[in-house]
């Protein structure tokens, strides 16, 4: 064997043996990976957790709408005309009938007394062709004339005297005054505004309730609503109208609710929360929102089980029903007394061992109070 062959020999010895040791390094290092990623899913998880358990649950129809005055007007002229006097304070409560505005109406007074001073002689003219009439001194058909000349005039009486009525506008009913739209000597024409009207007292709060809750609601039934505008107050009503067709584009129904508003807190036109009690109160089993994990191929939940001191957890698919504030009804799934983890989830898998730390819970109200940030 000559020198370039034994060269050769090393070469390829050299070689495979790179090989191989590559291979065994490739090994030990999956084999590293491997187990590094055991011990990373194997680590304790630590979550929160409760006992599922069951509690009262009223059944209630939640809606949002808004509010509307009972009575409410753009208190208008139906006659044109100069502003006069103007004899309200806007944003003032006023009465009915209170006069508001007095537009021009020395024309037409003056007309007022031309037409009576007609009607005046006319009837003066009527009696004493009567009279005349009796003694066979004038035709029937004279007399008949004065007659209906005397009612014409009346008539015309009558009509003037209206056209100087509605030249005073007065409040069509009671309720609370907006901004002013008009100013003295402002030439009004007929149907221009002059104020809005709004009667407060009550008031009504419209919503719509999807056509399959609509068997739950009544009229008489009590409602309890809420409104932005007055934090942390809520006020009490009764459904007073059940409209009887659904809008055929949201199969969804209106029902009105009227509310007491003395002191005039409501306005028309804001949004209102609404809740309608409806039916008995029933028992479910009750969760913080956050402990359920809400997916499209079905909602989870992590029920923890204790063996050999360790605790692990498995995935369970539940039927949610209802929320309530931060809470949700567990129709089915689970049982009263199964330890459920209510925060933590996203760390978690079947089977992955978990510690319990309570120290801090989620939200679980029934009914949460939003707090404004100082």
């Amino acid at each position: 064997m000559n020198a370039e062959t034994k060269k050769r020999m090393r070469i390829m010895v050299l070689v495979v043996g790179i090989f191989f040791v590559a291979i065994f390094t490739y090994k030990l290092i999956t084999d590293l990976l491997y187990k590094l990623s055991l011990a990373r899913y194997s680590q304790v998880v630590t979550v929160s957790a409760m006992k599922a358990d069951y509690s009262m649950w009223q059944p209630v129809v939640n809606a949002v709408g808004s509010t509307r005055a009972i009575r409410g007007v753009n208190v208008t002229t139906s006659l044109p005309g100069m502003v006069r006097n103007i004899y309200f304070l806007p944003g003032t409560m006023v009465q009915e009938n209170t006069v508001l505005v007095q537009l021009d109406i020395s024309t037409e007074i003056n007309q007022l007394r031309a037409l009576e001073a007609n009607a005046e002689m006319a009837a003066i003219t009527y009696k004493r062709d009567k009279e005349q009439f009796a003694a066979n001194a004038i035709s029937k058909e004279t007399l008949d004339t004065d007659l209906a000349n005397l009612k014409s005039l009346l008539a015309q009486v009558a009509e003037q005297a209206a056209t100087v009525h509605k030249k005073t506008i007065r409040a069509p009913f009671t309720g609370r005054l907006g901004i002013s739209a008009v100013n003295p000597g402002q030439y009004l024409n007929a149907g221009d505004k002059v104020v809005t009207l709004q009667q407060l007292d009550p008031i009504y709060i419209d919503f719509y309730v999807p056509q399959q809750l609509i068997g739950q609601l009544a009229i008489g039934q009590m409602v309890q609503a809420t409104v932005d505008a007055v934090s942390g107050k809520t006020f009490t009503g009764k459904i007073t109208t059940i409209d009887p067709i659904a809008d055929v584009n949201t199969r969804n129904v209106e029902v009105e609710a009227t509310f007491s508003n003395p002191q005039g807190e409501i306005l028309p036109g804001m949004f209102a929360a609404v809740d309608v009690t409806s039916g008995h109160p029933q028992s479910y089993i009750t969760l913080p929102q956050s402990a359920v994990t809400f997916n499209p191929f079905g909602d989870i939940v992590y029920v923890v089980d204790e063996t050999d001191s360790k605790k692990t957890v498995t995935q369970t698919f539940v039927k949610t029903g209802e929320t309530r504030g931060d809470q949700i009804a567990i129709l089915e799934g689970i049982k009263a007394g199964d330890t459920v983890v209510t925060s933590g989830q996203l760390k978690l898998k079947n089977g992955s061992v978990v510690a319990i730390n309570n120290a801090v819970q989620p939200d679980n109200s029934a009914n949460p109070i939003v707090k404004e940030k100082s």
